[in-house]
């Protein structure tokens, strides 16, 4: 195997093993519609073997910070709707992944009267709002029969999702987030069925996925995890537990045959990571990098010595629109900008350099 050679994912035959990571931009304003600018962004990149967009609330409640996408709107469906089809006409193949921010909000962002999360647990830290900074509230913890509402949310943007030509979702348990939450002791402190125990916590993650999957079908469905991340107050420092609640978690995922395991992890060729995708059975995307480059040359050792059968990338894709021309040619890349990461405009999103001729 090389990094340039096709791989079967699911339901969909990818052309390469580079696959774009899912990126928050905040490039879709107040309404949460991706817009023109969206389109062209993506459709530029359809060279990638899989796109996969950033982070999409299901719900108002669940919107995570300002100028995020949504999938709960005609409009927004519509909007998601040109982008894949932009990047359908590019060659490209592009699934959406859905996430509930969970704590990680705040109701200046949501217009929302509250924000949600496993416990009444708040986040040391202040978020960033369209009035300034503001201290993370303490959030609602969400009652059994709520977690029902959440999961129907996962399920109806998945609907959505395929629906507007989406060639599949991706569920988001990793980075803080809702599903996230649920995983750690620290921001799950629950006495119920979904607290407690690894299999306890692991427990909601599983729920979703397998309802999603239900809906669209297993093939059209990934997920993505970041064990011992411990990002936004998700803490998961003690190595057995963290061992025990995802290998509970990817035993609960691997009787559903989803399409891939996607695992952010500073050491993913390392024993957890390759514990779990041995319990997973299936495709395995590696993403070593947050805040960090993935490069080429690791990129290609993953994929050739077997430790991933794809790999994420994230800063490269996002200034080189062209990766994988380059990669394979040997090209100079583009120097990523991290000033111009987050916006509302073109500078740092559409705006790099394709290779000349």
């Amino acid at each position: 195997m090389d990094l340039f050679s096709p791989l079967a994912v699911g339901d969909l035959d990818l052309p390469n093993r580079v696959v774009m990571a899912p990126l928050t931009r905040m490039r879709s304003g107040a309404d949460g519609v991706p817009g023109d600018i969206v389109v062209e962004h993506y459709a530029q990149r359809a060279g990638l073997g899989l796109i996969i967009t950033e982070g999409v609330y299901p719900s108002a409640e669940s919107r995570a910070y300002p100028g995020q996408p949504g999938i709960v709107t005609d409009e927004q469906a519509e909007g998601w709707r040109a982008v894949a089809e932009a990047v359908h006409a590019e060659g490209g193949r592009i699934v959406m992944q859905l996430m509930n921010g969970g704590r990680v909000s705040h109701t200046d962002i949501t217009g929302t009267d509250r924000i949600v999360a496993p416990s009444a647990v708040a986040i040391d830290g202040e978020v960033h709002t369209p009035e300034g900074k503001k201290a993370f509230p303490v959030p609602h913890a969400l009652t059994t029969a709520e977690l029902d509402d959440v999961r129907a949310e996962f399920v109806a943007a998945a609907r959505r999702a395929i629906d507007a030509g989406m060639d599949g979702v991706e569920v988001h348990s990793a980075n803080g987030y809702l599903l996230h939450q649920f995983l750690s002791p620290v921001s799950n402190q629950r006495t119920d069925l979904y607290g407690g125990s690894p299999q306890a916590r692991a427990r909601f993650v599983v729920e979703v996925t397998a309802a999603v999957a239900a809906e669209v079908g297993a093939g059209r469905v990934g997920i993505r995890l970041s064990p011992a991340h411990n990002i936004q107050d998700v803490v998961e420092t003690d190595p057995a537990d963290v061992r025990a609640t995802y290998e509970a978690l990817v035993d609960g995922l691997a009787r559903l045959g989803l399409a891939y395991l996607s695992v952010l992890h500073a050491e993913p060729a390392g024993d957890l990571v390759q514990d779990l995708r041995s319990r997973f059975g299936g495709v395995f995307i590696a993403n070593s990098g947050f805040g960090q480059l993935t490069t080429k040359d690791e990129a290609a050792e993953f994929v050739a010595r077997g430790a991933a059968d794809a790999v994420a990338v994230g800063r490269l894709a996002i200034a080189n629109p062209d990766l994988v021309e380059r990669w394979r040619g040997g090209h100079p890349e583009n120097e990523p900008n991290p000033a111009t990461f987050y916006g509302s405009g073109p500078e740092g999103y559409t705006d790099y350099p394709r290779l000349a001729g």
